[in-house]
């Protein structure tokens, strides 16, 4: 994209930022993350249908941040975090420059966050294909649902693919690099897997964009954005809210209210 290439080159020569996160040509005919700080290489961007990456992972990365202002390539799912971000109190207006493309490759400056939030208010938060798997799977009984994903996990030799991979799992130490005490079990066991994925999806909870990141990275293919997406599913039915729409939102599982439903109570 030309437009993308001059943009990004005016943005690093006036000094806007320093940093431009975007997509570029890898190995094997995949497109990787590129970081660019000099305004001759702006050229080196690529946006196309297979960059599909989540780059608000980088946002509040030490190493990205210390190199000064930040500008980042947004399709729909990296606005709609940085927007959970922006509520998170992770981002605030003009903390980052946000170069936004539709599905049709259109580029949008957006000058504020509030700009940001018209732009993604349409869209669904699933799709037809991802609403179909969560039925296919909720009208198994509850015994085929605990094998389906007993066989699913038990794959699982947790690499943290999907932790890392995650732009909203951003603590500086997660609950399982904690030893003293041991609150999930290192080895990858039917039980540790369990403990380890309802734990991330369950701390995911009204706050995962459903950009697929987590799914994409396993690199035993185990459909992990199903366990967020069902949640996604039950917070939006619950509490009618979604995540990544607004800069302001509170999270519906950090957040009591006296007129929330208690009918989950038995």
């Amino acid at each position: 994209m030309q437009e993308l290439s001059n943009t990004v080159r005016q943005l690093l020569e006036s000094g806007s930022v320093k940093v431009v996160i975007g997509y570029g040509e890898g190995t094997a005919g995949k497109v990787r993350p590129v970081f660019i700080t000099d305004p001759r290489d702006a050229d080196s961007l690529i946006f196309d249908i297979r960059c599909k990456q989540n780059l608000a992972v980088y946002v509040l990365k030490h190493e990205v941040k210390h190199l000064g202002k930040a500008a980042v390539v947004a399709p729909l799912f990296t606005l709609k975090t940085i927007l959970q971000l922006a509520a998170e109190n992770q981002l605030a207006d003009g903390d980052i420059v946000i170069l936004g493309i539709d599905d049709g490759g259109k580029l949008t400056e957006f000058s504020n966050l509030a700009d940001v939030e018209a732009f993604v208010a349409p869209h669904d938060d699933l799709t037809a294909d991802e609403k179909e798997k969560l039925d296919r799977i909720e009208k198994m009984s509850l015994d085929e649902r605990w094998k389906y994903w007993q066989n699913e996990l038990s794959r699982c030799f947790k690499c943290y693919a999907c932790r890392a991979a995650c732009p909203l799992c951003y603590c500086t130490r997660c609950t399982v690099d904690i030893n003293q005490p041991q609150w999930i079990p290192v080895p990858s066991h039917d039980i540790g897997n369990l403990e380890w994925h309802v734990m991330r999806a369950m701390h995911l909870a009204g706050r995962c964009v459903n950009c697929g990141e987590c799914a994409r990275a396993c690199p035993l293919d185990i459909p992990l954005n199903l366990l967020t997406q069902r949640l996604i599913r039950d917070i939006s039915s619950q509490f009618n809210q979604r995540a990544g729409i607004s800069a302001k939102a509170e999270n519906a599982l950090s957040t009591f209210k006296p007129d929330d439903k208690e009918n989950f109570i038995r």
